[in-house]
């Protein structure tokens, strides 16, 4: 588990968040692996919009569509597309993984980094019923943070994340490797990677079938 420390102030409606900077050498690591070389992606629950710029300019042959549901966060990632986006990355959109149709519709690959712990399961689901909708057969969609395998936690760490996360929304949680997968199954997502993160946390890559 990693700490999700709460964003601070930085110039214009910037924001900042620790664990993003933390970790955005390592998963830029794994998406040089399984993101096309060229195309779309989607980022959804793109944050203070750190990623965005960071993975952006790591690849500059795609374009980088950066997404939050909140107002605060999409201020951020404009503030940083303004600031220091490379040029492949756009203007961020409102997106709400429960609301179709999505704004963006065709995609070759989604970037999902840290979102379905922190939300209610409905949010998990209605994520891959979006991606099978806008995924070309051999999309990827790429998931990132904390999970547990047949109901069991990786570390304690972990467990006191997940119990923290409950106590904020009983609808939050640490998920399950085997509810994920089963939900993206659901819509033709097929799991291919598995990849064991610093800090306990996990990469799931999961391609359209």
């Amino acid at each position: 588990m990693e700490p999700h420390d709460p964003p601070s102030k930085q110039q214009s409606h910037a924001r900042s968040s620790p664990a993003a900077l933390r970790n955005r050498g390592v998963i830029a690591e794994v998406l040089a692996r399984v993101l096309p070389p060229q195309g779309r992606v989607l980022e959804i629950a793109s944050g203070t919009g750190e990623h965005a710029v960071s993975f952006a300019a790591a690849f500059p042959g795609v374009s980088w569509q950066p997404t939050d549901v909140e107002p605060e966060a999409l201020a951020s990632i404009a503030a940083r597309v303004d600031s220091e986006g490379p040029r492949n990355l756009l203007q961020p959109l409102r997106l709400d993984v429960t609301a179709w149709p999505w704004p963006v519709t065709e995609v070759d690959a989604i970037v999902c980094i840290n979102m379905i712990h922190i939300s209610p399961w409905a949010a998990c689901e209605a994520l891959m019923a979006g991606a099978g909708r806008v995924l070309p057969v051999g999309g990827v969609l790429y998931l990132y943070g904390a999970i547990k395998f047949d109901g069991r936690h990786t570390a304690p760490s972990n467990e006191a994340f997940d119990a923290d996360l409950r106590a904020r929304d009983p609808a939050w949680g640490v998920r399950d490797e085997a509810d994920v997968r089963a939900a993206a199954a659901a819509h033709g997502l097929q799991r291919a990677e598995l990849v064991a993160m610093p800090a306990n946390n996990f990469s799931l890559v999961f391609r359209k079938s």
